[in-house]
């Protein structure tokens, strides 16, 4: 009977893994297909893939959308302002975040609940973008590059975040080390960051993926062509290149080739040509960081 048993419920276990793997497998084709969709249709022939005829595999393989792209004037420069960006507001954004986040959790920081309160009410409240944008400009912060990093400081979202995830640190690893002598600093540096790795790598996703993708605000404060971020040139580009498309296609008054035909730019080579030049980048990040994600967006999102 228990021999039976036995194999009745490894039979059940088996059946258990096989449905799970189904399932998890199509999850990820489901996942993967919208990205392998993109790709296809930028290396596939324009007619073709405006037609909507390229689904599964690449038919009319070229290369010519992104050596379009590549040649936009300025394309360098603003890969390196987005980098830049990313990178540096990426950076003050999870030591902001994690040095709020602590000293939030000290009681004896001056009046902490109150900036606590004032930092959290900005969630629900801000003045609009017309007070914003004079603010930057009172401050001499339009036409430069800091107008980028320095507003992205102070994150309410990831301060309560790190926060939580900082009460969760038993307090006596604290008292310790003050007993031994040390101050804030010292415990917050040789304390807190390396027990916060977790939160801290959940923070940098969300910062540099925040960062990376933003263009409105070259849209609102850059006047300076050496200052366009990589999102933005993209996105003026798609206006540019779609506008010259439509007056191409309406004016065309002779018959192309199909050579010409299959390797002519659309709307829509554009638009999946910059979608996987923008995405490319956080599609690297995220492997980097994703060991990182479950543990501190748990811990930090729920107090014990």
């Amino acid at each position: 009977m228990k021999s039976e048993s036995r194999s009745r419920q490894i039979g059940k276990d088996r059946i258990f893994t096989t449905v799970n793997y189904m399932l998890f497998g199509l999850f990820t084709v489901i996942c993967i297909y919208p990205f392998y969709y993109l790709v296809i249709n930028t290396i596939s022939a324009n007619d073709l893939s405006a037609a909507g005829e390229i689904n599964l595999i690449p038919q009319g393989i070229h290369f010519e959308n992104y050596k379009s792209l590549i040649v936009i004037r300025g394309l360098l420069r603003a890969t390196i302002i987005s980098f830049s960006k990313m990178i540096i507001g990426t950076g003050l954004t999870v030591a902001g975040s994690a040095f709020l986040g602590y000293m939030f959790t000290q009681d004896k920081m001056w009046k902490r609940k109150f900036w606590y309160r004032f930092v959290i009410i900005t969630m629900y409240f801000n003045a609009g973008l017309i007070p914003m944008f004079l603010t930057m400009k009172n401050l001499h912060l339009t036409n430069t590059f800091w107008v980028y990093v320095i507003p992205t400081i102070v994150q309410p979202f990831s301060i309560i975040l790190v926060k939580t995830y900082v009460e969760s640190i038993p307090k006596e690893l604290q008292e310790a080390a003050q007993i031994d002598g040390a101050g804030i600093i010292m415990i917050f540096l040789k304390i807190i960051l390396p027990a916060c790795t977790p939160i801290l790598a959940t923070v940098a996703i969300f910062a540099a993926v925040n960062q990376w993708n933003s263009y409105q605000d070259t849209l609102i404060y850059i006047t300076d062509q050496k200052l366009y971020s990589l999102q933005y040139l993209l996105y003026t580009y798609i206006n540019q290149a779609n506008s010259l498309a439509a007056m191409v296609k309406n004016s065309s008054g002779t018959a192309l080739s199909s050579t010409v035909m299959a390797t002519r730019e659309t709307g829509t080579s554009i638009r999946m040509t910059v979608s996987v030049m923008v995405v490319l980048p956080i599609l690297c990040i995220y492997p980097m960081f994703q060991r990182f994600f479950v543990k501190g967006i748990m811990i930090g999102a729920v107090k014990g």
